[in-house]
């Protein structure tokens, strides 16, 4: 038996139940691990209360990231062994394979044996947040040397992976956050600039920092009005990655900045990397030399036991947190 975080109904934090569960033994080419630390996601938010793209069947588990000790090996997984120490890319389905658990079963090809310098927070903030700035911003905007990049949600987990590697490939990191509450904590992070979108007039400001060329890459979370001042801002031929639509708001369709500079409106998710097992290997590899060097560095916001589950939730649609959310098992 093992507890199991899971929900038989749809709704807010308070639907979350730790239940105990048999665990069967893993299948030919499943890894399981006995769980140390998740990564809470807004995605897990979305599918415990009905609005992800994954439709839940009740009851459902839930949970994209983990980091822990593989307890066991099914026939046929090789390069793994019981006592490694890893972490989990986020699957494509969490309904399928859940991570919210103190014991769970995954593909090996999603299993990752993580540098021994991370601790089990770091390793299970790793996966989910870097995989999807790394995506946009390296396999997709191909972001280099003097490209300016425009980072919407800069305080969210996703945010700071983005500021990181933009300062790793020596771009420089435009942060953008609602209001200049967490500037300091934005400017530490390694934002070059910080600029609050509700204070602010963030197309002009846009445009003092990035000069005449404007900014290349913009990689927002959060669509509605703001799409207008940040496709003004772009440079001709830039490219705005979408991941995500925080802003219940309309989202205008910038017609003349993409007629007039030729830019690419680009939508994006992290499922196309993570079932591309080419774009994932190098996405590893690029991530892993980060995580080494110390260029890429897991920022945690707070960290909550497993049985606080429900109060962690709630922590992460109060919008507080500034990085990831951290759950122990």
């Amino acid at each position: 038996m093992a507890r199991v975080i899971r929900f038989r109904e749809l709704g807010g934090p308070e639907v979350l139940r730790i239940e105990d569960v048999v665990i069967p033994a893993p299948q030919p080419g499943l890894v399981q691990i006995r769980v140390k630390a998740l990564g809470i996601n807004r995605a897990e938010a979305l599918l415990r209360s009905g609005a992800y793209i994954e439709t839940a069947p009740l009851p459902s588990g839930l949970g994209l990231e983990a980091a822990g000790i593989i307890e066991a090996v099914g026939e046929g997984v090789d390069g793994f062994v019981p006592g490694d120490h890893v972490s989990i890319i986020p699957p494509i389905s969490m309904v399928r394979w859940p991570a919210y658990a103190e014991l769970i079963t995954f593909p090996a090809e999603f299993v990752v044996r993580h540098p021994p310098t991370l601790s089990w927070e770091a390793a299970a903030a790793v996966w989910m947040p870097y995989l999807t700035a790394y995506g946009a911003l390296i396999d997709i905007a191909r972001l280099s040397k003097g490209d300016f990049v425009a980072v919407t949600a800069a305080s969210s987990s996703v945010g700071l992976a983005a500021i990181q590697i933009a300062n790793k490939v020596g771009a420089t990191p435009i942060a953008i956050t609602r209001t200049s509450v967490k500037r300091q904590a934005l400017q530490d992070a390694g934002a070059a600039h910080v600029l609050a979108s509700q204070e602010e007039d963030l197309q002009m400001k846009l445009k003092a920092v990035a000069g005449p060329d404007g900014v290349r890459v913009v990689f927002d979370a959060v669509a509605g009005p703001i799409f207008e001042p940040l496709s003004a801002a772009m440079s001709s031929g830039g490219i705005f990655i979408e991941y995500g639509g925080l802003d219940p708001e309309p989202t205008p369709f910038p017609l003349r900045a993409v007629l007039g500079k030729g830019l690419t409106l680009r939508g994006y998710l992290v499922h196309e990397i993570v079932r591309d097992p080419a774009r994932l290997q190098a996405a590893k590899t690029f991530i892993l030399e980060g995580l080494a060097s110390g260029a890429l560095e897991p920022v945690i916001s707070r960290t909550f036991p497993f049985e606080q589950i429900v109060e962690a939730h709630r922590f992460l649609e109060s919008n507080e947190q500034f990085g990831k959310i951290v759950v122990t098992v």
